[in-house]
């Protein structure tokens, strides 16, 4: 047992489940308003699934609008899969959570920020090295600035 608790891996873990709960409320009902999301990912996710011309223009991320039109929407505990219209060209794209670097609803001025900061440690070990700001709050009003709060005010 550890003897400390993590709590940079907890709010991940925290915040990727409330992007699995909006997109499952989403795949269940629609996008409410005049909610949409932007969402940039890590095209270089072991996991991510994208068709090789997406891989070949995207090498490193790439960001997807989800608003207008989007089918075939499946959410699991992993991740999430999706079919965009790219130029009149449907692709389905296989998301993991995991590979999610930011998550953004502009209509309500929210969006998480996931960064990982380079090391040489394993994989496994970033995870307590990562960074998360939440941007926005719960009233619908608009604001002019949005808040940020980042983990690293919460660190030793």
């Amino acid at each position: 047992m550890s003897h400390t608790i993590d709590y940079g891996s907890l709010m991940h873990r925290a915040m990727r489940g409330l992007i699995q709960q909006v997109l499952t409320d989403v795949r269940d009902a629609g996008l409410p308003g005049a909610h949409h999301f932007f969402i940039t990912f890590d095209t270089t996710h072991p996991d991510v699934q994208i068709a090789d011309w997406l891989r070949e223009r995207y090498p490193d991320e790439m960001t997807v609008v989800m608003q207008h039109w989007f089918d075939d929407l499946i959410v699991t505990d992993d991740g999430f899969s999706v079919t965009l219209n790219f130029g009149d060209a449907p692709e389905n794209l296989v998301i993991p959570f995991d590979s999610v670097q930011t998550f953004v609803d502009p209509s309500v001025e929210f969006g998480l920020r996931f960064e990982t900061q380079d090391d040489d440690d394993e994989m496994d070990e970033l995870t307590s090295e990562d960074e998360l700001e939440v941007v926005g709050d719960d009233d619908d009003q608009p604001r002019e600035d949005a808040e940020v709060v980042s983990l690293d005010s919460f660190r030793k």
